[in-house]
């Protein structure tokens, strides 16, 4: 098993101590983090890297990571400590104000891509057309998962930002669970946790013209029997309608009423398994056998050994975003003057 780094066309694989490649579903991108020795006789460094140097990572002569070095740290004793991102960071790193009529989720993927200067890969197409899209200082991350987060609630299909060879892709969601983590075989160790810290057993929702507000409290009566009244408040604007106080509380309760459950396992290497990948988990002393999802990876590699940390969930959702009305109700227009018939002007 070998490991292979270049930065800026140089080869410094005999330079390298450790790697560590992670991605979750709160950002698109993939971050590679090295540790190397920059100095042959403890006095002299024999290595130079710079920010905006290009870096690519292959494990076994397959190319894992392709990105750009965003900063590096270097001691006396010659060690360097490097972090680098995929093509992907650029969504985060830069805001615009953009109107999108009549275009998928894709479409607005590849005018993104194209305008800021990040390679495209293979972009599946997200199906669903959005009337109108109105985003206004937004990071380009934001706009991309809003419209993914409106394509989902529209045709419940996941779609998963990527980065492949320094490519950006779009894949659509796995169902099929390809890889199996077991006790005895691949799983090293595994932790499991529930908590009700965050958990709302009622909400309260309150909209709509002063004097003349809507309030629908909504309650889970099972949890609320068993936990207690642990209530959530929202105020919705004066333009809120008595059925969107009402449709509000019922989404916020569905939100808010979940105990929240965590599942995290070191197993042995597996290159393909990013955030997204379907996973199935055998551990008796957790009693978590079962399928998930993997909403955060840390690949750990070193000569002769691949290990990863995986954080997992039994369904996968993108990450919560608010998106208003405003956002996707074209405006009306403008209504022209007439002037009437014979009419003159002064």
């Amino acid at each position: 098993m070998s490991i292979g780094v270049i930065i800026n066309n140089v080869n410094v694989s005999t330079n390298i101590e450790s790697v560590s490649l992670s991605g979750d579903t709160s950002k698109f991108n993939r971050t590679l983090t090295l540790k190397l020795v920059a100095t042959e006789d403890g006095r002299k460094r024999s290595l130079t890297i710079n920010e905006g140097d290009p870096i690519s990572f292959r494990y076994d002569s397959v190319i894992q990571f392709v990105g750009i070095i965003f900063a590096y740290e270097i001691s006396s004793n010659g060690s360097i400590s490097v972090t680098a991102h995929d093509s992907n960071i650029y969504f985060a790193k830069s805001n615009d104000t953009r109107i999108f009529v009549n275009k998928k989720a894709s479409d607005i993927i590849r005018i993104l891509a194209t305008d800021f200067g990040v390679w495209v890969g293979s972009i599946a197409d997200t199906g669903y057309v959005i009337p109108y899209l109105r985003l206004s200082n937004n990071t380009l991350h934001d706009m991309i998962l809003k419209a993914l987060t409106i394509t989902r609630k529209q045709t419940n299909k996941r779609f998963f930002i990527g980065n492949k060879g320094g490519k950006l892709t779009l894949t659509e969601g796995a169902s099929n669970t390809k890889y199996l983590f077991k006790d005895g075989e691949n799983l090293i160790s595994a932790s499991y946790s529930r908590s009700i810290e965050d958990t709302k057993t009622q909400v309260k929702v309150v909209g709509g013209k002063s004097g003349k507000e809507t309030t629908v409290i909504a309650k889970d009566d099972a949890k609320r029997k068993k936990y207690g009244v642990l209530q959530a408040l929202e105020e919705m604007d004066e333009k809120a309608t008595p059925a969107q106080v009402k449709q509000r509380a019922q989404a916020l309760l569905k939100e808010q009423s979940v105990v929240a459950e965590q599942l995290s396992v070191e197993v042995l290497g597996v290159p393909e398994v990013d955030v997204g990948t379907p996973v199935y988990i055998v551990n008796g002393m957790t009693s978590t056998n079962g399928g998930y999802y993997v909403t955060s990876v840390n690949h750990e590699y070193s000569t002769g050994l691949h290990t990863m940390s995986l954080e997992l969930t039994r369904t996968y959702d993108l990450p919560a975003i608010e998106i208003s009305s405003d956002e996707i109700t074209r405006p009306k227009p403008k209504t022209k003057k007439s002037t009437k018939k014979g009419a003159t002007k002064k």
